[in-house]
């Protein structure tokens, strides 16, 4: 499943402006990017000029998801809590997948920015891995200005994009709606046993990959 990495911040903060440079950058590097975004409005227009959606259509995402208290819209050329199960369920070809928001989100690479000193999240929320902000003083292991867009899209690269990274996890397991953490050899032993079983039905003769739903009757 592709790693997700959601700019976190106060309204304002410049999170989108930087969010859709990033896409640029990723988009110019030749990869498959999806765009997830979570809102707490009600009412919010979708893919019209001016809205944060259409800046990201326009960045070059090729999927945008929108998430507020009364919708959820997907465009891509049921309401799922998890961050991780959506971005499994309608963004499985991407490689990366950059998401606004979902702060409170477990699990997930999160870059903050920061506009005003006073207004920080990440001693709140988990999972912060750099924080982009233009005021000086500011420590951390990856600190970047909100003109660094570039920089932090090469940051993103090398983290969840290199080979290592890529090869990394090969099949994933959710289990009502919760991702399951596997180790490599579980990974394997899963997706062998589930690759003879089908291999065995000949439906086909070349398995590149594998979608396997389970659901149990009471």
């Amino acid at each position: 499943m592709a790693a997700i990495v959601s700019f976190i911040g106060w309204h304002d903060s410049g999170k989108t402006t930087l969010a859709t440079r990033v896409v640029s950058h990723l988009k110019a590097k030749g990869y498959t990017v999806a765009v997830m975004k979570s809102s707490s409005e009600v009412g919010l227009e979708f893919d019209t000029p001016g809205t944060d959606t259409h800046k990201h259509k326009i960045a070059g995402a090729d999927s945008v998801l929108l998430v507020a208290p009364d919708q959820m819209v997907l465009q891509s050329f049921q309401k799922i809590d998890s961050l991780q199960t959506m971005a499994h369920r309608f963004f499985p070809e991407a490689d990366i997948i950059i998401a606004e928001g979902f702060k409170r989100a477990r699990k997930i690479a999160k870059i903050e920015v920061i506009r005003d000193i006073d207004q920080k999240i990440r001693d709140e929320v988990t999972g912060v891995i750099a924080l982009a902000t233009n005021i000086s003083g500011i420590r951390g292991d990856y600190v970047f200005r909100l003109d660094e867009s570039e920089e932090i899209a090469s940051f993103i690269e090398k983290r969840f994009l290199g080979e290592d990274a890529r090869n990394k996890e090969t099949t994933s397991l959710f289990v009502n709606g919760q991702k399951v953490p596997m180790k490599d050899f579980i990974q394997r032993s899963l997706a062998g046993t589930v690759h003879g079983y089908v291999n065995s039905l000949k439906v086909t003769e070349h398995i590149d990959e594998i979608e396997l739903t389970i659901k149990f009757r009471k």
